[in-house]
């Protein structure tokens, strides 16, 4: 053990050798990160724990989604096939957050096809699809108000993408939103 002596009382006192141990990482995740569900958003790995299943051990992954007051647990070995990922980058951010900006691209089809499309968007748990779903639905001052199936949807979307924007960024839920509809607004 080191010791080290102070500069104002010239006291000894010993210091332990701290190595900053990183957790184990399985899978490209470990204990502690933050990952997106595709149908559930962000969520918060907790631990990896063993289960016996129909008389096999299988590690499983447990996901904590706060929000929801739900914990998931994610064979490791479907992780991926399940489309469990790593938050975005800053760059796709500001790619989602550049197309929040464009035009609105409202195809001309019956409404409950779209509904389709648009729920699949979100529930693939891409950013820029989420976006897209965000930036069609968004009724600006001077539009048509939204039926109550376009709100929930919309609604929905927003939500799903201020949570990951607001985790990639470091934001509060509050300041992410306003972040997100200051984009809407201004374009």
């Amino acid at each position: 053990m080191a010791t080290k002596t102070t500069k104002k009382t010239g006291a000894k006192t010993s210091t332990k050798n701290k190595s900053t141990k990183k957790p184990k990482r399985t899978n490209g995740f470990a204990a502690g990160d933050y990952v997106v569900y595709p149908t559930h958003g962000v969520g918060q790995i907790t631990g990896i724990e063993e289960q016996e299943i129909v008389g096999m051990n299988l590690k499983l992954f447990i996901v904590k989604f706060d929000k929801e007051k739900m914990t998931l647990r994610v064979p490791i070995d479907k992780a991926e096939a399940t489309g469990m990922r790593a938050l975005a980058s800053a760059d796709k951010m500001k790619i989602a957050m550049t197309t929040l900006k464009g035009r609105a691209r409202v195809k001309r089809t019956m409404w409950s096809r779209r509904a389709q499309e648009y729920e699949a968007k979100i529930n693939s748990g891409n950013p820029v699809a989420i976006a897209e779903v965000i930036r069609d639905l968004h009724r600006g001052e001077g539009q048509p108000e939204q039926s109550y199936s376009e709100r929930q949807i919309y609604e929905a979307a927003m939500e799903r993408l201020m949570r990951e924007l607001a985790t990639v960024e470091g934001l509060d839920d509050d300041q992410a939103t306003e972040k997100l509809v200051g984009i809407l607004n201004a374009s």
